[in-house]
């Protein structure tokens, strides 16, 4: 009996292990030093609905859900790094409106759907910062506000998401190289948001993170 719970604690605590992974460039704070400012890009997010659920959105409902959720992301990570900046828990480093970056991006007609044809240094010189924030954000049920609401609307979808996998990259715009990932699955609940989430995401990772202060 001993011996089934022991096989049954090991293999808990490998699917916990193999849920988060952590990457850190050995030079990351060397390299940060001289960053000033960052940019933050919309997530590409993957909202798996239920078939059901999909049949009663239009191919462009559904694309404009993912985009939403993208943005969320985004915004969300922004708030972040606003509220460790005011807290004094946050280097000197300067991170870019979405606003900004969003409108900066349009001027050269790169579009949400688009990023990923382009290189992080590619980027980093349209935007104007020194580091560029990138990642992948997948759910089966949408956390933005607006997402969730039309939804319910729509098929009878209530709530935030259960569960949500998320993989964030930092890349240094000068030669694209890989500074930072961080991958993790990240469990909600009814009435999480994109801020909860994120909070969530950053809680121990941010200590390993370059651009916030180390007590």
């Amino acid at each position: 009996m001993k011996k089934k719970i022991f096989f049954f604690v090991l293999l808990v605590s490998s699917t916990i292990i193999a849920q988060t992974s952590l990457y850190e460039n050995p030079k990351f704070d060397e390299i940060a030093k001289n960053h000033k400012s960052i940019g933050i890009l919309p997530f590409k997010a993957t909202v798996k609905l239920r078939p059901k659920q999909m049949e009663k959105m239009t191919p462009e409902q559904f694309k404009r859900l993912e985009i939403n959720e993208g943005k969320s992301i985004q915004v969300a990570m922004f708030s972040w790094f606003l509220k460790r900046k005011k807290r004094g828990k946050l280097t000197s480093i300067e991170v870019q409106d979405p606003t900004k970056t969003t409108a900066l991006l349009r001027k050269k007609n790169i579009t949400q759907e688009k990023l990923s044809e382009y290189t992080p240094e590619e980027l980093a010189k349209i935007l104007g910062v020194d580091a560029i924030i990138s990642g992948t954000y997948e759910t089966s049920k949408p956390m933005s506000e607006g997402a969730s609401v039309a939804l319910g609307v729509l098929i009878g979808f209530w709530g935030t998401t259960n569960s949500a996998v998320v993989n964030m990259n930092v890349h240094n715009a000068t030669d694209g190289i890989l500074l930072w990932n961080y991958n993790k699955k990240v469990r909600g609940s009814i009435g999480s948001s994109p801020d909860d989430l994120i909070n969530k995401l950053m809680r121990k990772a941010s200590r390993r993170l370059s651009y916030t202060k180390k007590k």
